[in-house]
């Protein structure tokens, strides 16, 4: 049983999704005058889906089966349809803007308490003092 319950690990989880929607979001706000660029944005709960699903190894016996493989590409999703300029793209920078400050806390928060796990460790390595 690990020291803190899987805390550092869910955290650290947290901060790789923090990471790539802020890597999506400087993306979009990069090609925000491209032509027929699409915004992409991040689900969380595909980003879980594929996570739980990279983990399993299905043994088949029969081909009608499920196979469990998932396709690891970039962890965007984006609608292809949609476009709010006449070029083509579909940034909205009112909205990634909102995104990158929601994005921004949320990464923050999740630094504040790492800071507070690790430095329970240190007390804890010290001796209390």
């Amino acid at each position: 049983m690990s020291f803190f319950g899987g805390t550092i690990s869910n955290i650290e989880n947290g901060l790789t999704y923090a990471s790539v929607k802020q890597k999506t979001i400087a993306q979009n706000i990069a090609n925000v005058d491209t032509p027929n660029y699409k915004a992409k944005d991040v689900s969380f709960s595909k980003m879980l889906s594929d996570a739980q699903n990279s983990y399993i190894k299905a043994y088949r016996t029969n081909d009608k089966h499920f196979d469990f493989q998932t396709d690891m590409q970039t962890p965007g999703v984006y609608n292809p349809n949609m476009s709010y300029r006449q070029n083509g793209n579909s940034v909205d920078m009112d909205k990634e803007q909102a995104s990158l400050a929601k994005n921004t806390i949320y990464y923050n928060a999740l630094i504040d308490r790492m800071n507070s796990k690790l430095n329970s460790l240190l007390v804890v390595a010290k001796g209390g003092n």
